[in-house]
């Protein structure tokens, strides 16, 4: 094989890498776009957490004796 047939190959698998490449960002563009129009803007939130009792637990403590 001659070298410029290998640097055609390179360049052929170069130019398809970048169109996929160039899909793969105009895909992601489009679900974004599609996630903003459906009100999501990221990962669900609850936004009621259960309760935490964390104010009215004391734990006991005895101090050490001399």
């Amino acid at each position: 094989m001659t070298t410029t047939f290998l640097k055609r190959q390179k360049e052929m698998k170069r130019v398809e890498k970048s169109k996929m490449k160039e899909q793969q960002r105009a895909q992601r563009k489009l679900d974004k776009a599609a996630k903003k129009d459906s009100g999501q803007s990221g990962p669900e939130i609850d936004m009621n957490p259960p309760e935490l009792d964390i104010f009215n637990e004391v734990p006991d403590f005895n101090p050490p004796s001399r």
